[in-house]
């Protein structure tokens, strides 16, 4: 009985089951370390896009007018400006911020229109919040099922008063392993 289990078919089978969960081993192991290298990459670039905005965003933009150069309603004023909520003082301008909230906030296309504006390529949300007051403007991540998020918090005054800001960039697009 024992020289029929250890015959050769049994052997032979061993032998592929073996080499197969080798192979998948091997793949699994491959495809995994590709996609965290893309993954890491992909954050990279996101935090590199979220510390140049964060020093952009405190800026007065270009030009620092650009508030009131910008048409709500007409993304074609919006050539040649760069957006800052900086008053030049070394606080937040509260006209800049109503501006740019309005931009957000009229449609898609104008809230797609602000991301080069802001120099990012991903999905932004800002809010600035003091007292029992919340500025917020783009779009909030987490209604939106995101794959990958980095926030930045930091503090500025806003007529006078501090406040404290939140920037988030965000994807819900993988960084490119599909």
């Amino acid at each position: 009985m024992k020289a029929q289990f250890w015959s050769f078919d049994v052997i032979f089978a061993m032998i592929i089951f073996g080499s197969a969960l080798i192979i998948l081993t091997f793949v699994w192991v491959n495809v995994s370390s590709q996609y965290n290298l893309v993954y890491s990459f992909g954050l990279q670039t996101m935090q590199a896009q979220l510390q140049s905005l964060q020093g952009r965003i405190i800026g007065t933009g270009y030009p620092s007018d650009w508030n009131s150069v910008a048409n709500i309603t007409n993304t074609g004023t919006w050539n040649n400006i760069s957006i800052g909520l900086g008053n030049g003082n070394g606080m937040l301008s509260q006209s800049k911020i109503m501006t740019l909230m309005a931009m957000t906030n009229y449609g898609p296309s104008e809230y797609q229109a602000t991301k080069p504006l802001l120099g990012v390529g991903y999905d932004w949300y800002i809010s600035i919040n003091y007292s029992n007051v919340s500025l917020t403007m783009g779009l909030y991540p987490y209604t939106r099922n995101p794959y990958a998020v980095q926030v930045a918090r930091q503090s500025d005054v806003l007529n006078g008063v501090p406040v404290k800001m939140q920037i988030i960039l965000w994807t819900n697009k993988s960084f490119g392993v599909s």
